[in-house]
């Protein structure tokens, strides 16, 4: 995976401040599987199987996270937003799923 500029990661911490400030909109690109088995509480469901850039709507006064099992799925969307012409900042939780449990953030079922 190329490094690419507009995309930066994250740890659980900031995250956290993020979605307790309700400065993110948080995008899960795991399976649904995967999601409904556990969940970040205030993830969208956008799995990478059938990612659509399109998809992705983001208040301006927001934040575009990403977050998969353990942070390479993310990158892989990240990159097609990217090329699909998303101008914003996109966040990437480093770790994903399993970093953010590690840290003692909360999930829920999906």
């Amino acid at each position: 995976m190329a490094e690419w500029p507009g995309i930066r990661m994250i740890d659980s911490a900031t995250l956290r401040t993020l979605m307790d400030t309700g400065a993110a909109t948080l995008f899960d690109v795991r399976e649904p599987h995967e999601f409904q088995a556990e969940r970040i509480p205030g993830s969208h469901l956008l799995p990478l199987s059938v990612f659509d850039p399109s998809e992705i709507r983001v208040d301006p006064e927001s934040s575009l996270v990403l977050h998969c099992k353990s942070g390479v799925r993310c990158g892989l969307a990240a990159e097609l937003l990217l090329r699909a012409g998303y101008r914003g900042t996109i966040l990437r939780l480093a770790g994903g799923i399993d970093s953010w449990k590690q840290q003692g953030g909360p999930t829920c079922p999906g």
